[in-house]
């Protein structure tokens, strides 16, 4: 009866732990986020995809408003258009006119809205808008790209707090973009350079990033929580094995 009692609380506890992990690895997930097409070197250029996952069970979204770093201007910043999407730039004059090509630009782009023309992102999916973007600044390992998330609702989230180094994760945090170290070539990858271009290559592979993406992710998760539940079950199993020498 003793052992009984033991194997029935240990495998209780299986289940629970591998029911936490599973209830506490999802929501980790689900925010709008930044990720280069390959890498995004200082001083160079790169295509970058913000992933936009649908929160809500009853809603659609249906706007997604990009705010570009005001204290690190872009001087070239060119969307990738997306079916069922319209999208607009917006430029502001810039208090210190940039350097490009040896010519001085006094306005940038300070922020990019798509709107959906028909039901936008449904519950249960994401939507993935691409930038091109250029050239990255060389004094900073970061940029901070404020969003807003407009449902079909009328909700509105802004995805605008700043992550801090050695504090957890803001409940809303601000998509950032790591920049890696500069290299000899500050023209960016194939890929920004295909993006500027357009044409059915860079469709192929914005679908295959996408694939990648997704499946990724399902199976980071899956191997991290199986992982877990199998320790779990191991220190239950030499628990009930003990248990069971000395009964």
């Amino acid at each position: 009866m003793q052992i009984s009692r033991t194997a029935s609380r240990v495998t209780a506890a299986v289940a629970v732990a591998g029911a936490t992990v599973l209830a506490v690895s999802v929501p980790a997930f689900a925010h709008v986020s930044v990720q280069p097409e390959g890498t995004a070197a200082k001083g160079g250029y790169a295509t970058v995809d913000f992933k936009v996952p649908n929160e809500r069970d009853d809603a659609s979204t249906t706007k997604v408003e990009v705010n570009l770093p005001a204290e690190h201007p872009l001087a070239s910043v060119m969307p990738q258009p997306v079916p069922g999407w319209s999208v607009k730039v917006t430029k502001s004059k810039l208090d210190k006119p940039l350097t490009m090509h040896g010519e001085k630009i006094g306005e940038a782009v300070t922020k990019v809205t798509w709107t959906a023309d028909g039901k936008g992102i449904q519950p249960g999916y994401f939507q993935k808008f691409p930038l091109s973007l250029g050239a990255l600044p060389e004094d900073t390992d970061q940029l901070v790209f404020k969003a807003i998330q407009t449902y079909s609702n009328k909700e509105v989230v802004r995805w605008i707090e700043v992550p801090q180094e050695g504090q957890d994760e803001p409940e809303n945090p601000a998509p950032t973009l790591a920049l890696s170290a500069a290299t000899d070539d500050h023209h960016g990858t194939a890929a920004a350079d295909d993006d500027a271009k357009g044409g059915d290559k860079d469709d192929a592979h914005q679908e295959e990033a996408a694939d990648s993406d997704g499946g990724t992710d399902t199976t980071a998760r899956v191997l991290g929580v199986t992982g877990i539940v199998i320790g779990v079950a191991g220190v239950a199993y030499g628990i009930f094995a003990g248990r069971r020498r000395t009964a």
